[in-house]
């Protein structure tokens, strides 16, 4: 695949990135695509290794040696097709996906892995300039109907695919556009919301009906999940007029630090903050949560609390400092030990490079606060031992905190939904279905299906899409006797 040498002849050569000082001043996406020759010469890395390791490492199966070898070859029509075979919404997977394919390329064992992610998102830029992304209508209609709970990227490619294979498909969301956790939980300078408005377009004209501001459900939603409703249907409705309903609302209830101080004034989940600002970018109300001059604490160290520190930075915050409950990892993984699997290292986000100070086997104790407000975080060190994490004697230390941010990640869909249907859960609180055998991603309750994190739990938007695809294949085939979709 590519140019049998070009992993020797060329050096990986990553997206470029605007300054810094630039960038922070506003909320757009700050990362510069490939030029057409470098995304050629990049594609050319690629070895012809025999077993394509990256096919696996990808949770979709990207085809990934065939579009590279196509990009190198300029066959880039031939290469969207390609690209578009397995994953239906390329240009979100190619700006936020962590890109597990590259940890597992073969050249990557001793080397630096093949740019996929960036010859990704080429080929799907290039691919809408050129207008090669058209809708896809069906031939004949089925005349059965599918209700989708949730717009996120599980729900957006089940109904892509089921609008394709014919059926009339309503895409149901709780919030007042369409999009998830695309749209309200990515800041607009990772992804821009244009993107997303641009596919919900392309799916209206394949037969896609969206209904924005209505939540599926009988009891209000619980504390940390945002709810922009202002109609509610209840999941009896959905079963009396549709042929078949796919759960796909994401696991959005946000894991809680109770300790003391927890209700001060400053303290908030992620997502508190997070929301509004999207919806302040997109034009609605200000956000009433403010990092300027402040002195911001995110606690947690995954992509969530990175986005915090990316926006708090837009803000003008005083000072961020972001903690994690595990020790630091190591710059560089074992690669002999860990490919071509996801390794566990320390990874520095963009936003980390704009301005945070980051601190390790930390765990908050208490919120201290002056006037119903949060002023200060007493913390203490962790270690192992026996297996375990505990507290380092006499290691407890306090800093100050004007806000403070819950990044912790997500615990389980909301149990009231579940529970409103009738859906049997995992022991984790998710929605109980497989994901392989007869039945797969059908739940215990007739005609009911389940894909993306309202099934697995938190997790990637590429394993949403997966997920979306393949319910899309079984809710097919539970309708019609037999499915033509792709697995």
């Amino acid at each position: 695949m590519g140019k049998p040498t070009g992993f020797i002849e060329f050096e990986r050569l990553s997206e470029a990135y605007e300054g810094v000082e630039a960038r922070v001043k506003n909320y757009k996406e700050f990362v510069v695509r490939l030029a057409d020759e470098d995304a050629s010469v990049q594609g050319a890395r690629c070895m012809d290794c025999g077993i394509p390791f990256c096919n696996n490492g990808c949770p979709v199966n990207n085809i990934i040696p065939d579009w590279n070898d196509l990009v190198y070859r300029g066959n880039w029509q031939s290469a969207i097709e390609v690209l578009h075979s397995t994953n239906n919404f390329p240009e979100f997977t190619g700006r936020i996906c962590p890109a597990p394919c590259e940890e597992a390329c073969t050249l990557n064992i001793n080397s630096s892995a093949v740019g996929i992610k960036s010859i990704e998102r080429a080929i799907i830029d290039k691919a809408w300039e050129e207008g090669w992304v058209a809708p896809q209508t069906p031939a004949a209609k089925t005349g059965k109907k599918v209700a989708i709970v949730g717009s996120g990227p599980a729900g957006l490619a089940a109904a892509q695919q089921l609008a394709r294979a014919g059926h009339s498909v309503t895409v149901f969301e709780k919030n007042d556009r369409a999009g998830g956790l695309l749209r309200y939980g990515i800041p607009d300078f990772k992804l821009e919301k244009w993107l997303i408005d641009r596919r919900v377009e392309q799916m209206q004209a394949e037969g896609v009906e969206f209904r924005t501001g209505v939540y599926i459900g009988n009891t209000d939603l619980p504390k940390g999940v945002k709810n922009y409703s202002n109609e509610r249907v209840s999941p009896q409705q959905l079963m009396n007029t549709f042929d078949a309903v796919v759960l796909a609302a994401g696991s959005e209830v946000p894991r809680d630090l109770p300790v003391p101080g927890r209700n001060l004034e400053g303290v908030h989940f992620a997502l508190e903050f997070l929301i509004p600002q999207n919806k302040a970018v997109a034009g609605d109300a200000p956000n009433s949560i403010s990092a300027a001059g402040k002195q911001v604490v995110v606690i947690g160290g995954g992509d969530t609390g990175s986005d915090c520190v990316g926006t708090s930075n837009r803000h003008g915050a005083k000072s961020i400092i972001q903690f994690e409950l595990l020790p630091q990892p190591p710059v560089e993984e074992n690669k002999p030990l860990t490919w071509p699997y996801w390794p566990i290292k320390l990874r520095t986000s963009s936003s980390h490079e704009e301005g945070c100070d980051r601190d390790f086997a930390v765990a908050t104790k208490e919120f201290i606060g002056e006037n119903g407000k949060v002023k200060a975080l007493k913390a203490v060190r962790l270690t192992w031992k026996a297996g375990k994490m505990v507290e380092v004697p006499d290691s407890e230390f306090e800093i100050p905190a004007d806000l403070v941010l819950f990044a912790m990640g997500f615990t389980n869909p909301v149990a009231s939904l579940l529970e409103a249907f009738g859906v049997e859960k995992d022991p984790r609180g998710n929605a109980k279905a497989t994901t392989d055998g007869v039945g797969c991603y059908a739940t215990n309750l007739p005609k009911v299906f389940a894909a993306g994190d309202v099934r697995r739990g938190q997790s990637l938007v590429v394993w949403a899409i997966r997920e979306g695809r393949q319910c899309a294949r079984e809710v097919d085939e539970f309708l019609m006797g037999a499915t033509v979709l792709p697995r």
